[in-house]
């Protein structure tokens, strides 16, 4: 067996729930092709770079895998066919992560500090004023 991270992107209009449901699918057709999914996080609706089929924002979702390359084929073969699924990206890498991804870590720390930058929203220095012009 082969370990693989997955990242797929579903449209905006769907909601957190069939996102949730499309990921049951997938691992679905893993588990028939006698493969598993061993971490499973959904990033939530983020900004695309650029328009996708005419979406602005996606579903992002991440699998960790351990499948054969044939099962791992089939399920992207089924995520061409489902016009739900905007973009996907499977990487074979020689072993897993433990613990939350980058982003979830992100996410965390952003929770932590408030998720604005140190000095207010703004963008400034903390006692910086900038004149107002007509």
């Amino acid at each position: 067996m082969a370990l693989y991270e997955h990242i797929y992107l579903a449209r905006q209009d769907v909601s957190q729930q069939q996102v949730e449901e499309l990921t049951a699918q997938l691992t679905e057709v893993l588990g028939q092709g006698g493969g598993k999914v061993t971490k499973n996080e959904y990033w939530g609706l983020k900004g695309l770079s650029y328009r996708i089929r005419k979406n602005r924002k996606a579903h992002y979702t991440l699998l960790n895998i351990d499948a054969s390359p044939a099962a791992v084929a089939e399920m992207e073969r089924q995520m061409r066919i489902n016009e739900d699924i905007l973009r996907f990206m499977t990487v074979r890498v020689d072993e897993l992560e433990e613990g939350p991804s980058a982003m979830m870590q992100k996410r965390d720390r952003d929770d932590r500090d408030g998720g604005g930058r140190p000095g207010g929203d703004r963008g400034g220095f903390s006692g910086e004023r900038r004149p107002r012009r007509f």
